[in-house]
C-alpha cells in the first residue's frame, strides 16, 4: 500500500466528512484551497472581524494549511513547500510554532530552522517526531522527516508571550500527542491545527490518537470560548467556535 493510501484511510464513522487526510466537507461541498497556493488570506490581510494580518499556504499532498503573522514574523505550522513560499514572499521568521508532529505539518520545519535562524516552538510530547528522522518509518510509513535542531518545549498555559503576541495555549490530544491550540488573545483566533475543523473534527485512529480523549478536550476547554471566536484550522476553510458548538456532528450532545 502507498503510504499516501495508508494515511488516507478513513474510519467508518468518518466517511463522507474526510475525502483526504484532514479536508473536511462544509455545507456538502469540499472545501478545497489546492496545493502549493495561497489560502484562507491572501497578501497579509487582516482577517474577517479582526485588525491583525495574516497570509495563509496551504501546501503538500494533504494540502495543510500554515499562517505567518508578519508584524510578529511568527510561522504556524511548516507543510511541504512553506519554506519556498516563505522565500517568494521574502518574509523573515522569528518564531516557528508546531501544533502537532504529524509529518504533514512539520515537512519543511529543519529546512525553515536552518534558513531563517529561528526558534522553533512545540509541546514535549512532539519532540521524537521531529527530532527522529525515522520516527514515521517506524510506524509503516515510507517517509524520513529531516530532524530539527532542538526546540523550545511549551504546554499549556493561560499566557506564552510569542512574537510579543499573548497566545492562550490549550494542550488538546486525541488526534495526535503533543496537540496544542494557540489562542490569539487579543484578536481571539484559535489556531487549532488538526483538532477542529468546520464540521468536523481531526482523525483519531492514527497512531497515538483516542476519540474520547479528543471530543473531551474539544468541549471542555475549546467549546467554554467566546461564539465570535475564529478558528483557523490545518486544512480546511475557517470556522468559528459559535458555529461548530451549534453544528459540528461529531459534538452533538
Amino acid at each position: 500500500m502507498e503510504d499516501s493510501a495508508l494515511w488516507h484511510k478513513i474510519l467508518p464513522e468518518q466517511r463522507g466528512l474526510y475525502p483526504s487526510y484532514g479536508i473536511v466537507r462544509s455545507g456538502g461541498r469540499l472545501k478545497n484551497n489546492g496545493r502549493g497556493k495561497s489560502g484562507l488570506t491572501k497578501g497579509a490581510t487582516p482577517t474577517q472581524g479582526s485588525n491583525v494580518h495574516i497570509d495563509t499556504f496551504t501546501g503538500g499532498l494533504f494540502e495543510t494549511n500554515c499562517f505567518y503573522l508578519p508584524e510578529a514574523r511568527l510561522l504556524i505550522d511548516a507543510p511541504q513547500d512553506a519554506a519556498d513560499w516563505l522565500q517568494r514572499r521574502g518574509y523573515s521568521v522569528d518564531g516557528l510554532i508546531l501544533t502537532h508532529g504529524h509529518i504533514d505539518h512539520v515537512w519543511d520545519a529543519a529546512q525553515i530552522q536552518r534558513e531563517h535562524t529561528c526558534d522553533v516552538y512545540y509541546h514535549p510530547e512532539t519532540e521524537p517526531m521531529v527530532r527522529d528522522s525515522q520516527f514515521f518509518k517506524r510506524l509503516g510509513f515510507n517517509w524520513e522527516v529531516s530532524p530539527i535542531e532542538p526546540g523550545i518545549t511549551l504546554g499549556e498555559s493561560p499566557s506564552e508571550i510569542l512574537g510579543g503576541i499573548d497566545f492562550q495555549l490549550f494542550y488538546v490530544p486525541g488526534h495526535c500527542p503533543g496537540s496544542l491550540c494557540f489562542l490569539h488573545k487579543a484578536e481571539e483566533i484559535l489556531f487549532g491545527g488538526d483538532v477542529l475543523f468546520a464540521g468536523g473534527v481531526g482523525r483519531w485512529d492514527l497512531p497515538g490518537g483516542d476519540r474520547d480523549l479528543l471530543l473531551g478536550g474539544i468541549r471542555k476547554k475549546l467549546f467554554v470560548l467566546p461564539d465570535s471566536v475564529r478558528v483557523l484550522p490545518g486544512h480546511g476553510p475557517a470556522t468559528t467556535i459559535g458555529v461548530e458548538r451549534k453544528t459540528n456532528p461529531y459534538l452533538q450532545a
